[in-house]
């Protein structure tokens, strides 16, 4: 680039410079796409995906629906048998309300392989013993606090009609506590053994556990195989066996909304990026041309070439193209990680802010294709202008 390029563009204002606020505007659309998409995927990457889910299956019962196989024990025990499966565990759901202090009233579900609770207090071992709860810190006022680590009495409802019961009272040993911004199955849940969460739904249908699991069976059910090749596989089986079975890498890869506009947004954003720029760089050369062509006449007449004109055009699209990349990349980067937080609401995923940083191939691409694609259009928009004679032009603008 030869200083008459510095000086041309920032002097003149017909110079190439004009095309630099639609560039920085075009590489800060990619750069933010590319970091709240990065940073999307990168959570469901660590939290979700990385705590298991590669190998996870869920299978899931629907009421009143005969297509669909139903969670008993006798299927669970036969999902068991499928080749790769290592382990199957069921959710069984019920409620566990206050017996002594509190009026709090919690849904209750089996802690299963999935559930990747955020705990704040406290620590467990997967699974959970049968008098063992994790709670949430705090909910529906009351809270959990100090009694982590304690044997608390909690109530739970057994039928003993069609639409009577009464109330009876187990003791269970809070041995953590959680977030409760994590709702993966809605706020205010106790999660249980499984053992346990069966025994409260039974008493709740007025059967004995055993029965209950035999006839009524889960509300769902995760699947956990040997190792992340055979899910297919395995999910396959399921499905021919009657079972409602869907990977859990599946079901997050897919995840709907921002992160997935934010995906298709980052993949076109590089095309559109680079054909705007080529556009852009091509009709904006040759209006500048143009409308510096009695200039560019007298500098042929003076003996400058035809390869020194275009070569102070490439100048100036390279400068326009170099500062509008960093500026977009610098502005995109401040609004990506920005949408951090509203990210992280969305998802309910935890997103931080260098989570939402866009990578630096994204990065890459946003600074240099803004160059790349003004200077490529300079050379085709600028050919007509400089191939007149100079002499001619210079004679008609007096």
């Amino acid at each position: 680039m030869s200083r008459w390029s510095l000086y041309t563009w920032w002097r003149d204002g017909r110079s190439l410079r004009r095309a630099l606020p639609t560039l920085a505007v075009l590489a800060a659309l990619l750069t933010t796409s590319a970091g709240v998409a990065g940073g999307a995927a990168g959570a469901v990457e660590r939290d979700v995906l990385g705590s298991g889910g590669l190998t996870q299956i869920e299978l899931s019962s629907f009421e009143g629906d005969a297509s669909v196989r139903s969670l008993t024990s006798s299927a669970l025990r036969e999902a068991a048998r499928v080749k790769g499966v290592r382990q199957v565990v069921a959710d069984y759901s019920s409620v566990l309300y206050a017996e002594e202090n509190g009026t709090y009233d919690l849904a209750s579900h089996t802690l299963t392989p999935d559930d990747d609770l955020p705990v704040v207090e406290g620590e467990f071992t997967a699974p959970l013993g049968p008098d063992e709860v994790v709670l949430p810190a705090n909910a529906q006022g009351t809270d959990f606090t100090s009694l982590l680590g304690r044997s608390v009495a909690f109530g739970y409802t057994k039928a003993t009609g069609g639409a009577s019961g009464t109330s009876a009272v187990v003791k269970l040993k809070i041995v953590a506590l959680y977030d409760p911004s994590w709702q993966a199955d809605g706020p205010g849940v106790a999660y249980l053994s499984q053992d346990t969460a069966a025994l409260l739904a039974a008493a709740r249908a007025g059967r004995s556990a055993g029965d209950f699991r035999d006839r009524e069976g889960a509300q769902s059910a995760v699947v956990v195989v040997e190792h992340q090749r055979q899910v297919a596989a395995v999910t396959k089986s399921l499905q021919n066996k009657g079972f409602s079975a869907s990977a859990v890498s599946d079901r997050v890869r897919d995840l709907p909304g921002l992160f997935g506009a934010a995906d298709l947004a980052m993949r076109l954003g590089v095309l559109v990026l680079a054909l705007g720029a080529l556009a852009l760089g091509a009709v904006r050369a040759g209006d500048s041309a143009r409308a510096r062509i009695g200039q560019f006449a007298i500098l042929r007449i003076l003996g400058a070439g035809r390869p020194e004109l275009r070569r102070i055009l490439l100048g100036e699209a390279m400068l326009s193209g170099g500062v509008a990349g960093v500026v977009g990349v610098l502005v995109g980067t401040l609004l990506s990680a920005s949408l951090a937080g509203p990210l992280s609401d969305v998802l309910g995923l935890p997103i931080t802010v260098m989570d939402a940083l866009p990578g630096p191939a994204w990065a890459a691409a946003a600074l240099l294709l803004p160059a790349a694609g003004l200077a490529a259009g300079t050379l085709f928009g600028s050919r007509e202008a400089l191939r007149r004679d100079p002499y001619l032009t210079a004679r008609a603008h007096g």
